[in-house]
C-alpha cells in the first residue's frame, strides 16, 4: 500500500477522468451533448437487454441467499448488535438511496404514464391508463433498484466488519479475478467515476425540480443561471456537513429528511383523497406483484418503441452508476445486522415508503384529473420539474407545501451530496473509514462541477445520458459481486443456532448422568 497518498493511482486517474469531462462539457457543451447523444442510442439499443437480465439475476440471487442458513451471519462480531436504531437505519437508507429522485419523480412518473400509457394499445388519460400509471411507478421505485444498493452494500459491509478488510469493490471481488494491482485499481476507477456519475445525476434532477418550484411559487425564472446558484448553494451546505462526520451532520439531515417526508405525506394523505389513496395503492401492489416478471424482462424486440429504454432501462441505470455510493453507505451504516435483516430491510422497507409516497402524491394528481378536470397531466407533460407543485395547487396551503418541499428536495440533496463525498473519498483513499478532509473538498467540488456541465450541456437528457454510460461496465462488477460473496460465504463457519445450542446442551447432560449413574 503506497503510503503518499498522492500516489494513489485511483485517485489520480478518476479526478483526472471526471476533470476532463468537466472541461470538455464547460468549453464545448454541443460537441459534448452530441457525443453523449450518441453514446445513448449505442447503450440503450444494444445493452438495453443486458440491464434487465442482470438485476432481475440479482434479486433472484439476494432472496435465495438471504432465507438461505447464510442469512444468520452477521456482519461484524458474533456478539455484536446493530450500530443505529431502525428508524435512525431506515431514515439514513431512505435519504441515500432516494434522495429528490423520489421528490422528482413522486408525481411526474405516475402523470407521465397517465398522460403516455406504457403500452400502446391504451388511452391515455383513462382509468385503465391511471391503474397502469400506478402499477408501473410501484414496480420501478420497488424491489429492483434496492437489489442493486443492497448486493454492493452485503459485499462491503462483510468485507469491512466480518473480514476486517477494506471495503473496496477490488477487494470484493479479488477470489473471481485475483489481486493483480492494475486490476484491481482499474475496478476501482470504474466504481468512482459510476458514481460521480450517478450522484450528478441525482443532483441535476434535485436542482431542476426546485427551479421549478422556486418558478411556480415565486415566479423565479427557469435558467442556467439560477440552477448554477443553486449547486453552489448545495455544494457550500453539503460541504459544511460533511465536515462534521457521519455521527452528526449525515444523521442529523437523514433524521429532519425522514421527519420532513412523513409530514409532507400524512398532510397530502389527510387533505386529500384519502379513501383512493388506499385503493391505489392496494391495487397499485396488487398489480406490481402480478406483473413484477413479465415487466422486469419486457424488451421491445417486435413492436419497437423506445418507451422501455426511456423509463425501466434508464431507471436501473440510474441504480447501477450510483450503487458504489449508496451500496457503499448503507454498509457503513448496517453493522451489526444479520444478512437476512439486512437483505429485508434493505429490499422491503425503503421500496415500501416509495410506493405509499407514489401512491399518496401520484394518486392524488391521478384523482383530481379523473374526477375534478384538472390537467395535471398535461402540465406535466409539458414540464416535468412542476409536477409536484401543480398538485399542491389542488390541495389546501398550497404556498406552504411547496416551500416545505423546496427544502425537503434541498436536504435530501445535501445528505446525497454529503454521504457522496464520503464514501468516494473512501473509495479512493484505500477504503478508510475516516478519509482526510482534502479528499472529501476535492470529490465535493468535482461532483458539483460535473453535475453543473450536464445540466449546462443538455439538462434532463444529460444527466440520464451520463448515468446510462457510466453504468454499462459496473453492471458486469455487479454480477461477478454476485459470485463472489457467494464464494467467501461459503468459506464462512455459520453461527450456532440457539435451538442447536440447546440440543447440545441437553445431550451433554445426558452423557453427564449417564456416565455418573455408571461410575456408581
Amino acid at each position: 500500500m503506497e503510503n503518499n497518498h498522492w500516489k494513489n493511482a485511483v485517485f489520480l486517474v478518476s479526478a483526472i477522468i471526471i476533470g476532463i469531462l468537466v472541461l470538455l462539457g464547460a468549453f464545448i457543451p454541443e460537441g459534448f451533448a452530441f457525443v453523449a447523444g450518441r453514446l445513448f442510442n449505442f447503450t440503450t439499443v444494444n445493452f438495453g437487454w443486458f440491464y434487465l437480465l442482470s438485476v432481475f439475476v440479482l434479486i433472484v440471487f439476494l432472496v435465495v441467499l438471504a432465507i438461505s442458513k447464510y442469512g444468520a451471519i452477521r456482519l461484524g462480531g458474533e456478539n455484536e448488535r446493530p450500530q443505529f436504531r431502525f428508524f435512525t437505519w431506515i431514515g439514513m437508507l431512505f435519504s441515500a438511496g432516494f434522495g429528490a429522485g423520489l421528490v422528482f419523480w413522486g408525481v411526474a412518473e405516475p402523470m407521465s404514464h397517465f398522460f403516455m400509457p406504457p403500452f400502446s394499445h391504451t388511452e391515455g388519460q383513462t382509468v385503465e391508463a391511471a391503474r397502469l400509471a400506478m402499477g408501473y411507478s410501484f414496480f420501478h421505485w420497488g424491489i429492483s433498484q434496492w437489489s442493486v444498493f443492497a448486493i454492493v452494500g452485503l459485499v462491503i459491509a462483510f468485507l469491512q466488519f466480518r473480514k476486517q478488510k477494506d471495503g473496496l469493490i477490488s477487494t470484493a471481488l479479488e477470489p473471481i479475478v485475483g489481486g493483480k494491482p492494475v486490476v484491481k485499481k482499474t475496478i476501482d476507477s470504474l466504481a468512482v467515476i459510476a458514481t460521480i456519475m450517478g450522484i450528478a445525476t441525482s443532483i441535476g434532477l434535485g436542482v431542476l425540480q426546485m427551479n421549478g418550484g422556486l418558478n411556480f411559487v415565486f415566479g423565479i425564472n427557469h435558467s442556467v443561471g439560477i440552477q448554477m446558484l443553486i449547486i453552489l448553494v448545495i455544494f457550500i451546505a453539503y460541504m459544511i456537513s460533511s465536515s462534521t462526520g457521519l455521527e452528526k451532520g449525515i444523521k442529523f439531515l437523514s433524521n429532519l429528511n425522514l421527519a420532513l417526508a412523513i409530514v409532507l405525506l400524512l398532510f397530502v394523505f389527510i387533505t386529500g383523497p384519502t379513501v383512493f389513496i388506499l385503493e391505489s395503492f392496494t391495487l397499485g401492489l396488487g398489480d406490481y406483484l402480478t406483473h413484477f416478471i413479465q415487466y422486469s424482462l419486457r424488451m421491445q424486440p417486435y413492436r419497437g418503441g423506445t418507451w422501455v429504454r426511456d423509463w425501466t432501462i434508464f431507471y436501473w441505470a440510474w441504480a447501477i452508476a450510483w450503487s458504489p455510493f449508496v451500496g457503499g453507505f448503507v454498509a457503513r451504516v448496517s453493522r451489526g445486522r444479520t444478512i437476512r435483516e439486512f437483505i429485508a430491510g434493505v429490499m422491503i422497507v425503503p421500496p415500501l415508503i416509495a410506493c405509499i409516497w407514489i401512491a399518496a402524491f401520484g394518486g392524488t394528481g391521478l384523482w383530481n384529473d379523473l374526477n375534478n378536470g384538472t390537467n395535471i397531466a398535461e402540465a406535466v407533460n409539458a414540464d416535468l420539474t412542476t409536477a409536484l407543485f401543480e398538485t399542491y395547487a389542488h390541495l389546501p396551503l398550497q404556498t406552504i407545501l411547496s416551500v416545505l418541499s423546496i427544502l425537503l428536495i434541498f436536504t435530501f440533496l445535501v445528505t446525497s451530496a454529503d454521504s457522496a463525498t464520503f464514501i468516494l473519498a473512501s473509495m479512493t483513499m484505500f477504503g478508510s473509514l475516516n478519509p482526510p478532509q482534502y479528499a472529501k473538498i476535492i470529490w465535493g467540488v468535482l461532483m458539483s462541477a460535473i453535475a453543473a456541465v450536464l445540466l449546462y450541456a443538455g439538462g434532463l437528457e444529460a444527466l440520464q445520458t451520463a448515468s446510462l454510460i457510466a453504468a454499462l461496465p459496473f453492471t458486469i462488477i455487479l454480477l461477478l459481486l454476485m459470485f463472489a460473496i457467494a464464494k467467501l460465504l461459503t468459506k464462512e463457519p455459520l453461527p450456532i443456532r440457539k435451538a442447536d445450542l440447546r440440543r447440545f446442551r441437553r445431550l451433554e447432560e445426558a452423557a453427564k448422568n449417564q456416565k455418573q449413574k455408571k461410575e456408581k
